[in-house]
């Protein structure tokens, strides 16, 4: 539920390389706002974490916009975010190796203070955080950055389908998510209420869901592990940084990503989305093939002339995504908690999208005015300092 969180990726030099970093910057900014439009379901209402539609919005619309994004959205944003993560991490690895830095105590440092901040996070703020999974999986990442690229594709195939394999037995053993709607139903209400109320009660209940959010990241762990490691083999091959020269293999993904992913997000979302271990089950092994599929598709996108103006206004964003990821959480806190306007449980599903696109909107406009006189977003600047134990120059450099 949760985005790539990267340094910059300024380090790669050579012609037309900058097209290229601020391509991988617009991605991350698109995959930006699908996890913000995955997860705003859960600040709008506590029956989202008992895994059933809150019954106080029970219209056709109301499902159909659920119905769509759970098809579209839901088990791939994560993956296109994660994916990039493991790519990132290929460019800091050369760029380290550039300058002569011993690359792993710094990576350590850097990963132990994304643990910080997800806790943080996920106690304060959003309960559904992944953080801290970024955290734990990026030091299976950071000991397996000498495997070939061969390897690390085997691994996140075997990883993939060993998930859906486990899911898929216990699915036909019976296995039920929601063994009792009624106390689903109870306990969505108790969930909601306590998001009306004040900080104080907002904090208690992230705190008693966090048990059951462990449980969900048994599957989007190892989701988020294969993700990183094709992002790792992509970004040894460089696959992002020549879009011409693979756009073969491009289309190869979009052809097979799109008919397979697409299937199985129908058998996901007519399923009752991650209420039921079939669709769930398909959703783990089709969701990459979708989110590959959109990322090919977004890549060829960039490089015609109406692409290469989206870029130009969503990359800003994408280059301070640990800052946006944390401000959308205090958005929508103060947005439907009690905290701010205690909207959790009044507002149906579509308004509640075209709320997280407003969001997205302001945040895309505060980015590109923060990057024109930044070098880096806030959090990304103290995550920053923590990684290198010095505080690095903040303001960009002015006009020469």
């Amino acid at each position: 539920m949760s985005p790539s969180i990267e340094e910059p990726t300024v380090e790669i030099r050579g012609p037309g390389t900058l097209s290229r970093i601020v391509d991988v910057d617009a991605l991350r900014a698109v995959a930006l706002l699908f996890i913000l439009i995955v997860n705003i379901a859960y600040f709008a209402s506590g029956y989202s974490f008992q895994l059933i539609p809150d019954p106080a919005h029970d219209s056709w619309s109301d499902h159909s916009v659920r119905w769509l994004v759970e098809m579209f959205l839901a088990m791939k944003a994560y993956l296109l975010f994660s994916f990039l993560f493991g790519y990132s991490f290929t460019l800091q690895l050369d760029s380290a190796a550039r300058r002569g830095v011993d690359f792993a105590p710094r990576f350590r440092r850097r990963l132990a203070g994304l643990f910080v901040l997800g806790i943080l996070h996920a106690v304060l703020l959003f309960q559904g955080d992944i953080l801290t999974t970024y955290a734990l999986l990026g030091l299976v990442l950071l000991a397996m950055r000498r495997v070939s690229v061969g390897t690390a594709l085997r691994t996140a195939v075997l990883v993939t389908c060993g998930i859906g394999f486990v899911l898929a037995l216990a699915a036909t053993a019976g296995t039920q998510l929601v063994t009792d709607p009624a106390t689903a139903l109870a306990a969505g209400q108790r969930s909601t209420e306590a998001l009306q109320g004040g900080l104080g009660s907002v904090i208690a209940e992230h705190v008693r869901q966090l048990p059951a959010m462990f449980g969900a990241l048994l599957v989007q762990g190892p989701l988020a592990l294969s993700a990183f490691l094709f992002g790792y083999a992509a970004g040894r091959r460089r696959l992002l940084t020549n879009v011409a020269g693979n756009r073969q293999l491009l289309r190869r993904v979009q052809r097979v990503g799109y008919p397979v992913g697409l299937a199985g997000g129908v058998i996901f979302a007519s399923g009752g989305g991650t209420a039921n271990l079939t669709g769930v089950t398909a959703g783990v092994l089709t969701a990459p093939l979708l989110a590959a599929a959109y990322a090919a598709t977004l890549l060829q996108f960039f490089q015609t002339d109406r692409g290469r103006r989206v870029v130009a206004v969503l990359a800003p964003a994408g280059r301070m995504s640990l800052s946006n990821y944390l401000g959308q959480s205090v958005l929508c806190v103060l947005v439907f908690t009690g905290v701010g306007l205690g909207l959790a449980g009044t507002v149906a599903p579509p308004v509640v999208v075209l709320i997280a696109v407003a969001i997205y909107g302001v945040q895309v406009a505060l980015s590109a005015a923060w990057m024109a006189r930044f070098r880096y977003g806030p959090m990304e600047w103290l995550l920053r300092a923590w990684t290198e134990q010095q505080w690095p120059r903040l303001r960009a450099a002015g006009p020469a």
